[in-house]
This record gives C-alpha cells, structure tokens and sequence, in this order.
C-alpha cells in the first residue's frame, strides 16, 4: 500500500494524531495498546522524547498492524531514515523542510510537516507532504484557517495542532480542520494509563460529534 493510501485509511478511521511526547519505551506499548482501544489509529513519539526509537520500535511490533506509527519533531533526513528503520511509517515536523518531506516520501513513510503561512503550506505540498498540520494552531484561531482554506486543495488533509480541547473542535470544524493532532492535553509525562484511555474516549467522541 502506497503511504498515501496508508494515511488516507488510518485518518479516515480516526482524524486524530495522539503526540506522546516525554513517552518513555516501558510506558510506550500500554499507552499506545490504550488508545487504539479508544479509537486511535495514528500515534506519534517526537524525537525528544527518551528513547524515541526504541519506542517507536515497541509500539509498530505490538500495534502496527492496526495504527500508523511513526515519529514527531524529525528535523532531518538522517533522522527520517532512523524512523524508518525501527518500523515507523509516519513522519511529523515542526516546520516544512523540502528535505525532510522528500526524503520522508522517498522511503515511502507519510509525510505530515508543520506550517504556518500559506507559502510554507504551498511549499510542503510542492515536496510531496501528504497532508499538513498547521501549527501551533494556539497562535492562530478558526479565522486564519477559514482564510487558507479557501485557497489550500480541498482534497488535503488539514489537522489543527496545539492548545485543541474537546470543546474547541466542533469551531476548528466549522472552519476546514479535518482532523487534529493532540498533545498534553491528551498525555503527559508519567499520567497513568487509565487517565489517557478516559481523555483519549473524550477525544474521540468528540470528533465524531464535530463531523
């Protein structure tokens, strides 16, 4: 399956990104086997995590078969290929480097880099990202989304990223997000398992609710 037939699917199920940043590799599999039991089925670990690697490795030989996992925060092609030789096959950045996203397509591995301005969006797609996270979307609002939506493709994926509660989605809807992507708000260093299956079942509801 090609990756962009892998992120179509995986974010058709559930539109949203679970961000375990500060994960380390003994929490990884609870965590990760939790919310794919809520609904998850795209999980990231940023590179700034503790061990991400070994993480990532945890998570795609236990739950792969059922959600894309892959690394957040990759700011090189070094690190794309370390990503993918543990098994990840999913590819989140900050920011939209050309680099990153090609050699992220090259691999094979979903390309999802972070923008902000309609030029970095534009950019990011020229590369060949497969969809693009506007980030962080606390520094912008629904407003400024609304705008790019009426020039960005419709047929690209758009997820708001940062500061998103369950409460806010259904306005981030209205305005052109098709999906989210969830950090503290979700999990946090050392927050108990069950406490991140109850918040990920709010999440989840959430965004059926606002579809």
């Amino acid at each position: 399956m090609s990756a962009a037939a892998l992120f179509r699917r995986h974010f058709a199920a559930c539109p949203l990104v679970a961000v375990l940043r500060g994960i380390t590799p003994d929490e990884a599999v609870a965590v990760g086997s939790a919310l794919v039991e809520a609904g998850f089925s795209i999980i990231e670990v940023p590179l700034n995590s503790p061990q991400p690697l070994d993480s990532i490795a945890r998570l795609a030989a236990r739950i792969g078969d059922r959600a894309l996992v892959g690394a957040g925060t990759v700011l090189t092609p070094g690190e794309v290929a370390a990503v993918a030789e543990v098994g990840g096959r999913l590819i989140v950045s900050p920011n939209s480097d050309p680099a990153v996203i090609a050699a992220s397509v090259a691999a094979g591995l979903v390309s999802l880099p972070g923008y902000f301005t309609a030029t970095e969006a534009f950019a990011a797609l020229a590369a060949g990202a497969h969809g693009l996270k506007l980030f962080p979307a606390e520094g912008a609002s629904p407003a400024y989304l609304k705008a790019q939506r009426a020039v960005l493709p419709r047929d690209v994926a758009v997820l708001a990223v940062g500061g998103i509660t369950p409460e806010v989605m259904p306005m981030w809807r209205d305005a052109g997000a098709d999906g989210f992507g969830l950090g503290s708000n979700l999990y946090r260093t050392g927050k108990p398992v069950a406490e991140v299956a109850r918040d990920a079942a709010r999440f989840v509801a959430a965004v059926r609710a606002a579809r």
